[in-house]
């Protein structure tokens, strides 16, 4: 029995969108184009800096823009995290259930601390950059976990930058066992090139005798197996997972099916801010793929959204936005 399509589990951040030219990101020393976790005295110093670069707050963090985008095309979805006793935090928590999200938060009263907060530096080639500081979240645990709801989950989807904290790998690697047992399937995202280069050992042993849906971009994909050679990382990520889908940015995507190598074109915008992308593109296959959908229609769904996402602002579409591509995919 299943009670929800998708359980995630991941870093509930505060996302703080700043538009801003490559020369600061030179001035300030932060690498482009990639997430990069700092403490809370880096990214308070970076924040003084930037000024009135900052053009909006929102509620983020990889996995649960995953799993809103699930619930905004109308699947059923619970998501597990870690916030602290503050204005962030509830706020957070409110958002969550007003994108008809079910949450461990309802459930486990916030401690005293400070919700993290993601930095996303959006450069004029529509680039992402992301300087992290986890707060709370790195203190994410097995406690956090709602076993009953994992249980009940068509998939389990566990977010790649777990692997950062130890008591939030093992939470992770807990999660996927008790999908497992359950008879449930497990998805992972491999997050960001760093995750594979710096953390592929702690992101093997999450993945342990392998997951049933990895979702990765190219340069994560090369990075995991050691290779710039497409065919060479295809063949790795069979070696890892039953199934995948993994993103080629302009270029489109290709979803493993566990049989067949599927290639699905990309639908060509001019994109003014890849953030929250590749998250969409993960929310539409898990939908897809968990309410009826075959795997190239999941994958159609997953590139449009991803598509028509970086043509505005921010990490998230309207909802009824995203209802309206279900229509164009299914026509």
């Amino acid at each position: 029995m299943t009670r929800y399509d998708v359980y995630g589990l991941g870093n509930a951040l505060l996302d703080v969108e700043c538009e801003i030219e490559p020369e600061v990101l030179v001035e300030l020393g932060i690498d482009k184009g990639v997430m990069t976790l700092l403490d809370e005295a880096s990214q308070n110093k970076i924040l003084d800096r930037l000024g009135n670069s900052v053009t909006k707050r929102s509620c983020g963090g990889s996995g649960a823009n995953t799993i809103v985008a699930v619930s905004q095309f109308g699947g059923k979805a619970f998501y597990s995290c870690k916030v602290a006793k503050d204005e962030p935090g509830q706020y957070y928590l409110n958002d969550l259930v007003q994108c008809g999200v079910d949450t461990n938060l309802k459930l486990h009263p916030p401690e005293p601390g400070i919700t993290g907060k993601c930095l996303v530096f959006v450069t004029p080639d529509a680039d992402r950059t992301m300087n992290t500081f986890l707060g709370i979240s790195s203190g994410l645990s097995e406690v956090e976990l709602v076993p009953d709801a994992i249980a009940e989950s068509a998939y389990t989807y566990i977010e790649g930058y777990l692997v950062t904290g130890e008591s939030s790998k093992q939470a992770a690697i807990k999660a996927r066992e008790i999908a497992t047992n359950a008879g449930q399937k497990v998805a992972l995202t491999l997050s960001d090139q760093n995750m594979a280069k710096f953390f592929k050992q702690g992101l093997l042993e999450m993945i342990g005798s392998g997951v049933d849906l990895l979702f990765a971009n190219d340069s994560e994909a090369f990075e995991m197996a050691g290779t710039q050679d497409l065919a060479e990382a295809v063949e790795y990520l069979k070696t890892i997972s039953k199934s995948f889908a993994l993103t080629l940015g302009a270029k489109g995507s290709l979803i493993f099916d566990g049989k067949t190598l599927i290639e699905i074109a990309p639908f060509p915008v001019k994109a003014i801010d890849t953030v929250g992308a590749g998250d969409l593109y993960a929310g539409g296959v898990l939908y897809g793929i968990t309410n009826g959908m075959n795997w190239a229609t999941a994958g159609r769904l997953g590139s449009l959204a991803s598509a028509q996402l970086v043509t505005i602002p921010g990490a998230r579409m309207a909802t009824v936005d995203l209802q309206s591509l279900l229509k164009e995919v299914n026509s």
